[in-house]
C-alpha cells in the first residue's frame, strides 16, 4: 500500500495558496485492507474512504472507461494493479494531475503540471478529457478562480471543449450539477471569466441561452459607456463577487430582459425589468435553484431601477418598493438587494470606483419607516384594513422626513 497527496492540494501548495482540502490516492490496496485499518467507506461509484482520525478522503487508485453520454456514463476499475500514473492520467488538467509522495517528499508530475503552472496554462491531460462534460464547467470555474494570477485556457483545450459541445455532451449535464458549478464559479474571484470561457467554446448558448443573448445588445452610452449588455453584466458579476458573493447569482440574471428588447427601441430598454422576470424564473426552474437565491434574483431583476433612481422617487413609491421587496419583514435580504444594485451601478466602464449613496439613503428610509408604533395606532382604535392603511401613511410620512433631511446629489 502506498499513499499520495494528489490534485488541488498539490497544485495550490505550489502556487503558494492556502490549501483548503487534502485528497489522497491509495495505490496497491483493496477495500478489505482499508477497512482493516479503520477507514470508513463513503464512495458509491468507486471506493472512497474517510481516515479514522482526520476524516480526510482517501480514494483507491482507479481508471475510468466511458460507457454512455453524460456525467454518469462511466465504469471504474480499482484493481490493485492500477498505478499512480494511471490514476493521474484520468484527471482533467495537468495542474490537477500531480501527486506528492509523503515518504520521499517528492512531487510526481508525469503530465508536466509544474510547467503549465509556470506558464499559467489550464491544459487537459489527454483526449479522455472529452469523456466528461462536467469538465467544461470545471475549466470555466478554474479560470474564474485563477484568472487574476494570469491563468487562461490553452487553445488546444478550448478546441476539445468546442468538440464536446458539437457532439452534444454538454446537453447531457444534469441541472443540479450545472447549478453546483455555476454557484461555485460565482463565488470565485473573477466570475466573469466563467462566462467568457463558456462563450469561447460555445457552451454558454447551450447552458445559459438567456445570458448568451445579451452579447451584442447595445445600451444607452450615457448610462453604459461599455455599450454591450453582455460585457456590462460580466463587469457587474465581478463587482458582486467583491461586495457579497451571495448576490452574484442575482447580478448574473439582473438584465436578462435586455436580451428580448424590441429592436425598434434600442439602445433604450424601457420595461426590461418586468420583461426579465419570466426569464429569471425559467433559469431558476431549469437549474432547480434554491429558493433563497431565486427570490433575490427575481427581486433584483424587477426592482433594481427603483434603487438606482431612489432620490427621484416619491415617498409613497419608496414605501411600495419596501413592500414589494419584503424589506419590512426581511431587512438583511433587502440589504443584499442593495448590494446587488450597487454591483450593477458600478459594473460599468469608468464607474467602477464610484460610490453608491442610494443604498445608504434607502437604508435610512427603511430604518425610519419600520419603526412606526403599531401598538399606539391600535390604542387609538385603528383595526383591520384601516390599521394597515394608517401604518402605510405613517411610514410614508417618515420616509418624507428622511428625504427632506437628505443631501441630494
Amino acid at each position: 500500500m502506498k499513499i499520495y497527496l494528489v490534485g488541488g492540494a498539490v497544485r495550490d501548495q505550489l502556487l503558494g495558496i492556502k490549501v483548503k482540502d487534502r485528497d489522497y490516492v491509495v495505490v496497491g490496496a483493496t477495500p478489505k485492507q482499508m477497512l482493516a485499518q479503520g477507514f470508513k467507506p463513503v464512495g458509491k461509484d468507486f471506493p472512497v474512504f474517510l481516515h479514522p482520525k482526520t476524516h480526510e478522503e482517501y480514494a483507491l487508485a482507479r481508471t475510468e472507461r466511458k460507457t454512455a453520454k453524460g456525467y454518469h456514463g462511466f465504469s471504474f476499475n480499482t484493481d490493485i494493479s492500477v498505478t499512480l500514473e494511471d490514476d493521474l492520467a484520468r484527471r482533467d488538467l495537468s495542474i490537477n494531475a500531480m501527486a506528492f509522495d509523503i515518504d520521499s517528499q517528492q512531487i510526481i508530475d508525469p503530465y508536466n503540471g509544474q510547467n503549465d503552472l509556470k506558464n499559467n496554462w489550464l491544459r487537459h491531460v489527454s483526449d479522455a478529457f472529452t469523456e466528461d462534460p462536467v469538465r467544461v464547467l470545471r475549466i470555466a470555474r478554474f479560470t474564474a478562480r485563477y484568472a487574476h494570477l494570469g491563468f487562461k485556457v490553452h487553445p488546444d483545450t478550448n478546441q476539445l471543449m468546442q468538440q464536446m459541445v458539437r457532439q452534444g455532451e454538454v446537453d447531457a449535464l444534469v441541472p443540479e450539477r450545472v447549478w453546483q458549478e455555476l454557484s461555485s464559479a460565482l463565488n470565485e474571484k473573477t466570475p466573469s471569466q466563467f462566462v467568457k470561457v463558456l462563450r469561447a467554446c460555445h457552451a454558454l448558448k447551450v447552458l445559459f441561452p438567456e445570458f448568451d443573448k445579451l452579447f451584442g445588445v447595445p445600451q444607452t452610452k450615457k448610462w453604459h459607456p461599455e455599450i454591450d449588455t453582455g460585457i456590462h453584466c460580466m463587469m457587474a458579476m465581478d463587482k458582486a463577487a467583491q461586495l457579497d458573493n451571495d448576490t452574484a447569482f442575482a447580478v448574473f440574471n439582473h438584465d436578462l430582459g435586455k436580451g428580448i428588447t424590441p429592436a425598434d427601441i434600442l439602445p433604450s430598454h424601457k420595461g426590461h425589468e418586468a420583461a426579465g422576470v419570466p426569464l429569471v424564473k425559467a433559469v431558476c426552474e431549469r437549474l432547480k435553484v434554491p429558493t433563497q437565491h431565486k427570490r433575490l434574483a427575481l427581486t433584483v431583476c424587477r426592482w433594481h431601477l427603483h434603487s438606482h433612481t431612489a432620490y427621484e422617487l416619491r415617498a409613497s413609491t419608496i414605501n411600495k418598493l419596501f413592500l414589494n421587496t419584503a424589506a419590512y419583514q426581511q431587512q438583511e435580504q433587502f440589504y443584499k438587494f442593495l448590494q446587488a444594485c450597487q454591483a450593477d451601478a458600478t459594473g460599468r466602464l469608468g464607474k467602477e470606483f464610484q460610490d453608491y449613496p442610494q443604498a445608504d439613503f434607502l437604508k435610512k428610509c427603511l430604518d425610519s419607516a419600520k419603526n412606526v408604533d403599531v401598538q399606539a395606532l391600535m390604542s387609538k382604535g385603528f383595526t383591520g384594513e384601516m390599521l394597515g392603511a394608517e401604518i402605510n401613511q405613517q411610514r410614508i410620512k417618515r420616509i418624507k422626513r428622511v428625504k427632506q433631511s437628505s443631501t441630494f446629489l
